[in-house]
């Protein structure tokens, strides 16, 4: 049974990270009356009404974490789910957002970094080769004409300030995929996913309690709260447990290609809601891609991690 949940469980970190991309239509909607802190927040309310229950049922989990299986939990809560998205998005009021996207493409390289440093993971044969190819396709997915794609009105000029940011957001994802695989080590998926929504709610409250945005719960429409939850099913727990699943029997740096599947559906989205074509290079992209996680699935069949934190 593990050997095959070990064969599958890239792709089922692959559908997971296209889950990502499904809550965009239903985003764009909330941010035009509602504060992008108080949206996360409430994704991470209706979430943590089944993380919680999970938390009692599985107290004796969380109590084998060491103090490094706790910052792990609280650097991927904190940093990989609320600062990182922060950072990313303040990265577009300095740099246009094709800087930001393309930035993004050295996440894999960071995470594979840190899995080889912090967990001691052997990269398989051809490795690199694979990867190489999954990084292309997505950026080819994401830039069908090659070149970062600039809006009207915009100029490619990206500052200091700006890089950083979208650097850091890059850093933070990364790191918690890799941390993330640690903490499993000690904790099943479902209690990861928990402690993550858990820790990353309580961040959130009080971040929303010192910028005073609680009192938006007042004003938000019953097709706001019909959105966000929506968004806190989809992208959120649901893609959460199907992530830390696949997450648990994969190794961190196949993982972190896997997670490329974001951009593939994101094209699918934004040609299904808002009528943006898909185009013929953008489709050898999608091919490329899903070409280089099933080969990438296939080399990665070895002998488990040995963790080195």
């Amino acid at each position: 049974m593990k050997s095959s949940l070990q064969k599958y469980a890239p792709f089922l970190i692959f559908f997971a990270a296209m889950l990502w991309a499904t809550d965009a239509p239903f985003r764009l909607h909330l941010t035009k009356d509602l504060p992008s802190n108080f949206i996360v927040l409430g994704e991470h309310f209706f979430d943590i009404l089944v993380a919680i229950p999970i938390l009692f049922l599985n107290w004796a989990e969380v109590k084998k974490l060491t103090w490094k299986g706790w910052l792990s939990v609280i650097f991927v809560a904190i940093c990989g789910s609320a600062l990182a998205s922060v950072a990313f998005t303040e990265a577009f009021h300095y740099v246009n957002p094709s800087v930001a996207i393309l930035l993004q493409k050295l996440q894999p390289f960071i995470a594979i970094g840190l899995a080889v440093g912090m967990l001691a993971e052997r990269l398989p044969k051809r490795f690199w080769l694979w990867t190489g190819l999954a990084v292309v396709a997505a950026y080819v997915i994401s830039f069908p004409d090659f070149v970062p794609r600039l809006y009207v009105g915009e100029v490619f000029n990206p500052n200091i300030v700006g890089v950083s940011l979208a650097l850091v957001a890059a850093l933070f994802w990364g790191a918690s995929t890799v941390l993330g695989k640690y903490a499993l080590e000690t904790v099943s998926f479902k209690t990861m996913a928990s402690l993550r929504f858990t820790i990353a709610f309580l961040f959130l409250f009080a971040v929303n309690a010192y910028q005073g945005t609680l009192s938006v719960i007042a004003t938000a429409t019953g097709k706001d709260w019909l959105f966000i939850l929506t968004i806190a099913v989809t992208s959120g727990i649901v893609s959460m447990f199907i992530y830390y699943k696949g997450l648990s029997n994969t190794k961190a740096s196949i993982a972190t290609v896997a997670e490329l599947g974001f951009p593939l559906a994101a094209v699918v989205v934004n040609w299904l809601f808002i009528n943006s074509p898909i185009t013929s290079v953008q489709i050898i992209g999608m091919v490329g891609l899903l070409a280089a996680i099933y080969l990438l699935t296939r080399s990665s069949r070895e002998p488990e991690m040995q963790t080195t934190i």
